[in-house]
């Protein structure tokens, strides 16, 4: 079944390259995608997919956008293996959001906006700058092209509703080097490690809360840089009490030497780091065991972030209730 925003063009145009009494044919292929966005307008509540089903877009209508760019499977011969960078696949980290999507859609009647990456990361990797993302392939880079519209599409329809949101990228991490498995969720807000060891009166600084990707989240609530990073109503310290452990919170505030990862190009791209806007980014890197093994601890994640996030959005932004 062909739809509009499915539909790309073949063209094929051949060179003639004399030499001598020989003639060489080359043939070349352009191949012309249709414009972005030429799938819109994006209505809440429905479905968009991109070029092939490479990229999938879910348009909501709470503040929330979720982003999974790592948890695809599809491995198109069109595009060769990336020789350079990571491509770990995020295992379970697409249907996980997914379950995150359908629990906030059933206890709000909303929907966050979520975005999905079906491609195996070793196709493409919509979590990096495009050249290192794609190496240069024209199917890889329009599927990160989607991706990111799509992102920014989300953003565009948050803001016209409210003043601000929270995007969250989502991830998966596994098991150290040398073997040990931290069982903990990582929150990247682009403070390194190093920096999160430091002491609250260290840390708890303009220029800190300026580098971090929830730098506008905290110009708006009534609580101090530190405390939103790791307080008693910090993201962290929330999802810990509802029984998921996680760096940084108030029993865990900083990773004292141990392996953490602090947030990657869509943390950076889509937060307020700097003059980043109004919409705060946070990365998630969850574990496998008892997040993201099965459909049971999906759907139980789900709630407790579907709490979290309400909570959250109540005590920093002064939205009483999701969805409404």
């Amino acid at each position: 079944m062909l739809s509009r925003h499915l539909i790309y063009l073949l063209f094929t145009s051949f060179i003639f390259i004399s030499c001598g009494d020989k003639e060489t044919i080359i043939e070349i292929e352009e191949i012309n995608f249709p414009e972005l966005g030429s799938d819109g307008p994006y209505v809440a509540g429905q479905k968009y997919s991109g070029v092939n089903n490479y990229i999938e877009y879910y348009s909501g209508n709470l503040p929330v956008i979720i982003a999974a760019p790592h948890g695809g499977a599809m491995m198109p011969a069109q595009i060769p293996d990336r020789t350079v960078g990571t491509t770990v696949t995020d295992k379970n980290t697409k249907e996980l959001s997914k379950a995150v999507m359908d629990v906030l859609k059933s206890n709000y009647g909303s929907r966050p906006h979520l975005i999905i990456n079906n491609l195996d990361r070793k196709k493409m990797d919509a979590n990096r700058e495009v050249n290192e993302a794609t190496q240069g392939n024209i199917y890889a880079k329009r599927a990160w092209d989607e991706f990111h519209h799509y992102i920014n599409s989300a953003n565009n329809k948050v803001l016209e509703k409210y003043s601000y949101g929270l995007f969250i990228d989502m991830h998966g991490h596994g098991a150290n080097p040398d073997g040990f498995n931290d069982l903990r969720i990582w929150l990247g807000y682009l403070l390194s490690a190093s920096e999160l060891d430091k002491t609250d009166t260290e840390l708890n600084s303009v220029s800190y809360q300026s580098k971090s990707s929830i730098n506008k989240l905290v110009e708006i609530s009534s609580e101090n840089f530190i405390q939103v990073l790791r307080g008693e109503n910090s993201f962290g310290n929330i999802l810990d009490d509802l029984g998921y452990k996680c760096l940084p919170s108030l029993n865990d505030p900083s990773p004292k030497g141990m392996r953490y990862f602090s947030g990657g190009y869509n943390t950076s791209k889509y937060g307020s780091n700097g003059n980043g806007g109004k919409i705060s980014s946070i990365q998630l890197e969850l574990p496998l065991p008892d997040v993201r093994e099965n459909s049971t601890q999906w759907n139980s994640f789900g709630e407790a972030l579907s709490t979290t996030l309400e909570k959250y959005f109540e005590k920093h932004y002064k939205i009483n209730k999701l969805g409404q």
